[in-house]
Order: C-alpha cells, then sequence, then structure tokens
C-alpha cells in the first residue's frame, strides 16, 4: 500500500496499474494478482488504507455534538483526500476491506440520535455532508490535482476574457477556481444550516 499510494501521487488514477506497482516492488505482476484479483480490488484496499491514515490523524472528541462531528469528521476527510492525487477518485466508490471503519460511523449515529435525529435523519445528515465532501475535493483536485499543481486550462483572467459577453458568468471564475478553504467552510456552514431547519433540531 505505501508503494501504490506512492506511485498515485506520481502518475495518478490512469497511470496507476497492478503492473506498474509491481516494477516498482521489483516484482512479477502475478504475484500481485495473488494479493487482488482486479485494480477495483487494489482500489478497495487503497482506499481502506487512506481511511486508516485519515482516523488515525484526525481524532475525534467523544465531547464533540453533532455540528462539530460534521465539521471535524469532513474537514479531516478533505485534508486526507488532498493529500494524494486523485484522491477523491480513489476513495469514492470504493469498498472498504476491513470493519475499523464501523466505529466512526457507530458513534457519529449515536452522537445524532442521542441529540434527537432519528436514525433515518442522523444516517442522512451525515452522508450528505460526506458526499458535499467528496464531490467538493474531487472538483478542487481537477484543478489542483495536488496542491501547489494547477492544470492548465483554468487561468480565471482568461475564462472571464473568453466570456465577456457574459458578465455573470464570467465573473463566477474567481468564486469557483480560487479560495478553496473559504468555499468549503462557507459549504459547510450552508449544510448545517439546512440540517437544523430541515429536521428542527434545537441549537
Amino acid at each position: 500500500m505505501d508503494t501504490a499510494l506512492s506511485l498515485l501521487n506520481e502518475v495518478g488514477l490512469d497511470g496507476l496499474t497492478l503492473r506498474a506497482i509491481a516494477k516498482e516492488l521489483d516484482v512479477k505482476a502475478p504475484a500481485l494478482y495473488w494479493h487482488f484479483k482486479d485494480k477495483q480490488a487494489l482500489l478497495d484496499e487503497m482506499a481502506t488504507e487512506m481511511y486508516r491514515r485519515m482516523v488515525r490523524d484526525t481524532s475525534l472528541d467523544p465531547g464533540l455534538d453533532w455540528r462539530e462531528r460534521i465539521l471535524v469528521a469532513n474537514r479531516g476527510l478533505r485534508a486526507a483526500l488532498l493529500g494524494y492525487r486523485d484522491g477523491a477518485k480513489v476513495f469514492s466508490g470504493s469498498r472498504f476491506t476491513g470493519t475499523e471503519h464501523a466505529v466512526q460511523i457507530e458513534e457519529n449515529l449515536r452522537c445524532f440520535v442521542d441529540a434527537g435525529f432519528t436514525l433515518a435523519q442522523a444516517i442522512r445528515a451525515t452522508m450528505t455532508a460526506y458526499v458535499y465532501t467528496m464531490g467538493f475535493v474531487t472538483e478542487e483536485q481537477g484543478v489542483h490535482p495536488v496542491p501547489g499543481e494547477r492544470r492548465d486550462g483554468y487561468d480565471v483572467e482568461e475564462r472571464a476574457r473568453r466570456l465577456a459577453d457574459f458578465p455573470l458568468a464570467a465573473a463566477t471564475g474567481g468564486e469557483i477556481f480560487a479560495g478553496y478553504d473559504h468555499q468549503f467552510e462557507e459549504g459547510l456552514a450552508l449544510l448545517l444550516a439546512g440540517i437544523e431547519l430541515r429536521y428542527r433540531v434545537v441549537p
């Protein structure tokens, strides 16, 4: 997994193959097929390892309320995904190979239920925040594959010139393709406000 995740940062998801990993490890590709039947099985294990590292580096205080849990968990998720090229694409849709993720799920849902949410509401609230973060980071990494690197074609000033006949659309570039930390926090704030309003949770 160390080799796979390191190689991911070099070549991205499209360039990551079992054969490339085998070459890095100086073994024959069939040796890896003994452990992973296909690339999806590899991605599942990579996502699991990414999760293990994330929870190791992002502890949740048992005293946090549901709002704080959403903030801390999703900030931690974003930070973890940004640590890998195409991190969100690897993580999204993968199936964890272990059960350690159930520990945090159980703690989070218990916090929500104790705060007055039904189980269904707790699931929807946490899932909506998770999907928001996954989608946000996917878009963010489309512009910045890794921190400090910017893909060609995302020059905000050039975009504004091309869209000069559409002033409102032209003005969106500075909001959409910059200031990702602020954008992310604003989105989380909107989510929290929406959850409280929708489920009538007393602050």
